[in-house]
């Protein structure tokens, strides 16, 4: 298989993770790659960041720019099937910030943005259970509906700007087994790159 990368995006609490960990499981050969991870690890080597949460809450916005294109170029350089594990919208106190903002996705030049869209009341009881770690404020189901509508057009843009495929998965009906929607998901996503990957080869 050829060089692929694909950025996976969704809200917070979706349960993107879970589905990219259970990618794994099918294409062991993917490198997933968690973007905010590699920003903390820059953080924490120029800023002395301690916790990835303070990045947006300490850090001013030159200072997380500089982080997103440092992060976007260690993508860049690598090699393989990499699957990029991110957000395309951050929720700050002043606004939404783009979480794939246009000079990251012309550094790492994407082959596909996949927007992974779930039912508000299950994203909703994904937060309440992590809600003392990541100290969220309390939401409704409302709230995060609209922020999974402006996170699709964020997804949009940033798919414009790297003349990259758009793709949007939607699991909005209730679960029939615990996991269902990250299997499907997981699934649907290696199909996806197999056929970049296959596109690319031109086989």
């Amino acid at each position: 298989m050829g060089n692929v990368k694909v950025f996976v995006v969704a809200l917070p609490g979706s349960g993107k993770s879970t589905t990219l960990s259970k990618l794994s499981e099918i294409m062991p050969e993917v490198k997933v790659i968690n973007f905010g991870d590699l920003m903390y690890e820059e953080a924490k080597k120029t800023y002395g960041i301690n916790h990835r949460d303070d990045m947006r809450r300490l850090l001013n916005i030159v200072h997380y720019r500089e982080l997103q294109v440092r992060a976007a170029k260690r993508i860049a350089a690598m090699q393989g099937i990499v699957v990029v594990d991110t957000h395309s919208i951050v929720k700050t106190p002043w606004g939404f910030y783009p979480g794939l903002p246009s000079e990251v996705v012309r550094i790492v030049r994407p082959d596909a943005v996949i927007h992974l869209e779930y039912r508000p009341e299950d994203i909703l009881k994904r937060r309440r259970k992590d809600a003392d770690e990541r100290k969220r404020e309390e939401e409704n189901t409302e709230e995060i509906e609209n922020d999974q509508r402006i996170s699709r057009q964020f997804a949009v843009a940033a798919a414009n700007e790297a003349m990259a495929y758009l793709l949007i998965l939607s699991y909005c009906y209730e679960q029939q087994y615990p996991y269902q929607h990250a299997e499907e998901a997981a699934k649907e996503i290696a199909n996806i790159v197999r056929t970049l990957s296959e596109k690319k080869n031109g086989t």
